[in-house]
């Protein structure tokens, strides 16, 4: 247990592509965290803008930064994040927290997650956050409705730039990755991978009504906030691919839970499977607009009469 008056180390793992246009006031806001001693571990992905020189040049004057050598082109965040989990050694902190490269976090955010951990039964935090736009719009993006039994199998707990983890939570995370290190790479969210293996391990998550950070929008954000007609119209012909479900089975089975009856029940994503599904859709995420959709996609998905 941390005394009241130490800082708890907190490991903060940043994952870099092309990130010069945001990426210093971001890291300002991480170096710049009160109550708590934050190290950095940047891992960039083959970027064509500078960011790895930077970065390097920056760890030359601030010891707090660590840059890991360059290794391949990741291609998404996912592996990028798996490489920071599988490279870092955790055993001198209490806390680890991921970052992007184009948010701004409050100067508490580390802090703040840190102490409800801390003095409670949880082994991990995220938040609610305030999305921001380039023309000024801002909006807070709601996660924090009431957990559900299956929620994690479908979705992760807020942007994964919120999450702060126990290192004891880190460590069993990284020990699963290890051991299903080629299965893994086909996960394409680190943040539903982590929350699901949490989730599915009897560890408990804290999920924050406030929000910890500003959530930069862009047009290179690779996940983001989902607004506008686009914006559905792209995710609605993502989820009706089979991309999703395809990816809820494959994080089930990683992650512990794809050998339990209700993961059986519906993980061959036939015709009966995803009738089924639908009638457990308030089961499986947490916002209510969000279970109406999931049951809409299943019946749809059901109708079509075939494989997923």
């Amino acid at each position: 247990m941390i005394s009241e008056n130490d800082k708890p180390d907190c490991a903060v793992l940043l994952a870099v592509y092309n990130g010069m246009k945001y990426l210093e006031e971001q890291l300002q806001s991480i170096l710049s965290q009160t109550g708590v001693n934050v190290t950095v571990f940047a891992s960039v992905d083959i970027s064509t803008d500078g960011s790895d020189k930077w970065l390097i040049q920056a760890s030359e004057k601030d010891s707090r930064i660590i840059v890991l050598s360059a290794e391949e082109r990741f291609g998404g965040a996912a592996k990028n994040f798996f490489r920071l989990i599988k490279d870092v050694d955790f055993s001198r902190f209490d806390y680890v927290a991921f970052a992007d490269q184009d948010d701004i976090w409050n100067a508490d955010k580390l802090h703040k997650a840190a102490r409800i951990i801390q003095y409670s039964d949880y082994d991990a935090y995220s938040s609610n956050v305030m999305a921001f736009w380039s023309d000024g719009k801002v909006r807070l993006i709601k996660k924090s409705q009431p957990q559900r039994q299956w929620d994690y199998i479908f979705e992760a707990a807020g942007p994964g730039c919120t999450y702060l983890m126990s290192v004891s939570l880190m460590a069993e995370i990284k020990k699963c990755l290890l051991l299903n290190w080629e299965q893994a790479q086909d996960v394409s969210l680190h943040d539903w991978f982590c929350y699901a293996f949490a989730r599915a391990n009897n560890y408990k998550w804290f999920i924050d009504q406030e929000s910890s950070m500003q959530y930069r929008q862009h047009e290179k954000n690779q996940v983001g906030v989902n607004t506008g007609l686009k914006a559905y119209q792209a995710r609605i012909k993502k989820i009706l691919s089979g991309w999703w479900l395809t990816q809820a089975v494959l994080i089930a089975n990683l992650v512990g839970a794809g050998q339990t009856e209700f993961i059986q029940s519906w993980a061959k994503l036939d015709r009966p499977g995803l009738i089924k599904l639908a009638r457990h859709a308030f089961q499986c995420r947490r916002r209510k607009q969000e279970q109406l959709f999931f049951f809409t996609c299943c019946i749809v998905l059901a109708i079509a009469g075939r494989n997923v």
